[in-house]
């Protein structure tokens, strides 16, 4: 099937090549032509564990292509994805001016039959935004053209994106035209053959759920959170606690993980927008409100310890921060707690030693070139002559490292560890001070 993806960022890039992978012909469209230059070369803007074989191979075999061209996408495609950016406006609420110009672009250049699926996160009332902008362009050029606007919103984990796509937990779509429907199961079919992972429902239900859902989870990594600093002044170990919590069935394991806070490129944005548009309802969304708070409040803990252990007297001293990406198996900095952290730093004169597998040109492109900020090419590095080490993402190669060079590398044998992913027993026999996140200290 012939299939359009307006935006070739993170949810189209992806998006775009799984449907190619399983023999769809996928256009992929972009308005920056800098970015469309470099995909049809085949160097991929973002870091995503898969994605660069994938888009290679179907380059390679004619599945996928791309184009800056916009009317030779909407010309292209039966199905015309639209994947852009839905960024927060200053009120909170998602800006929809990108979505909007995709569907007018459609409306102004379609010549037949299209259905249009909103696959970016967009807030309930959307598709009938983008049915309305779609059909004032067919009027004015006195067009009676058909077509239709479903939601089907993205459930992609950075890190984990390319399996998410082809072994999905669920395809949520929000059509009710019976003939797109059918359609739709065709397009999805080989993402079905284990079984039916189809949800059915009404637009906006679909466009709800997306929201609904990201909400659930950052609502359990803040409540977690909340747990932590208490645990730390009842002097218990969330670490225990978590793993008496997660023993039930009714919880699970599951973002019950205690931390720096979350960030990326959907809660924060995601949480601010449903809170917004209960606002809009005139609705007060307390807890939407109360996650946030706490999630901000959390990206502010690390440094607050560090403060602390040195009695407020940071000027001068150098940490090693391990971690800059929000979250491992990604470059993805937008709203990392590591941001948070290092830039309170540098407000108190501290300068910082970074390392991370993946989000060093990031933090460069982000930060530029400064004095207080030094990249470095490994995790040893970052050590040498630091004042104490910071651990702020929990990446796999951070887990067992050898102590025994950390404490010889340090000026003082002390450890923040942002995630808990080390023994506070364990460290305290090598000889260091740790702290945690809700192990039992303040």
């Amino acid at each position: 099937m012939k299939i359009t993806i307006f935006g070739s960022g993170y949810v189209g890039l992806v998006t775009g090549a799984c449907l190619a992978e399983v023999g769809h012909k996928v256009l992929c469209v972009d308005i920056d032509e800098q970015k469309i230059a470099s995909l049809k070369n085949g160097e991929i803007p973002i870091y995503e564990p898969g994605l660069e074989e994938i888009v290679h191979r179907n380059i390679s075999n004619e599945h996928l292509s791309f184009s800056a061209n916009l009317e030779e996408g909407v010309k292209h495609g039966l199905f015309q994805f639209i994947a852009v950016g839905t960024p927060p406006d200053e009120d909170g609420s998602a800006d929809l001016q990108y979505v909007l110009s995709v569907a007018q672009t459609i409306g102004q250049h379609m010549d037949n039959y299209k259905i249009i699926i909103d696959k970016s996160t967009v807030p309930v009332g959307t598709a009938d935004k983008v049915h309305e902008t779609v059909q004032n362009e067919l009027n004015l050029r006195g067009s009676t053209l058909e077509f239709d606007v479903v939601s089907n919103p993205e459930f992609l984990k950075e890190g984990a994106a390319i399996d998410d796509f082809m072994r999905p937990d669920r395809i949520v779509i929000g059509a009710e035209n019976p003939r797109t429907i059918e359609l739709l199961k065709v397009l999805y079919a080989p993402f079905n053959r284990n079984h039916d992972r189809m949800i059915w429902m009404d637009v906006r239900s679909a466009e709800f759920t997306k929201y609904a859902a990201n909400s659930m989870l950052a609502t359990k990594i803040s409540f977690m959170n909340e747990m932590a600093n208490l645990a730390e002044r009842c002097g218990a170990d969330i670490e225990a606690v978590r793993k008496g919590m997660g023993s039930d069935p009714r919880i699970g394991y599951h973002f019950i993980y205690p931390g720096a806070g979350y960030g990326g490129s959907c809660f924060p944005k995601d949480i601010k927008a449903l809170e917004r548009t209960a606002r809009d309802y005139g609705y007060q969304a307390k807890m939407l409100q109360a996650v946030e708070m706490v999630n901000d409040a959390q990206k502010h803990v690390l440094f607050q310890k560090i403060s602390r252990h040195y009695q407020g007297d940071l000027k001068g001293k150098t940490f090693a921060l391990w971690g800059l990406s929000f979250k491992p198996k990604t470059d993805d900095m937008r709203d990392a707690p590591s941001r948070t952290l290092m830039e309170a730093l540098w407000e108190v004169g501290a300068t910082v030693q970074a390392f991370d597998p993946e989000a060093i040109k990031e933090t460069q492109r982000i930060y530029g070139e400064r004095k207080d900020l030094i990249l470095c090419k490994n995790m040893q590095e970052a050590l040498q002559n630091a004042d104490a080490l910071v651990v702020v993402t929990e990446w796999k190669v951070f887990w067992s490292p050898d102590f025994s060079l950390i404490k010889k590398y340090l000026k003082e044998p002390v450890i923040f560890d942002g995630r808990n992913i080390y023994d506070p027993a364990v460290l305290k026999t090598e000889g260091f001070t740790y702290y945690g996140i809700g192990r039992g200290e303040v």
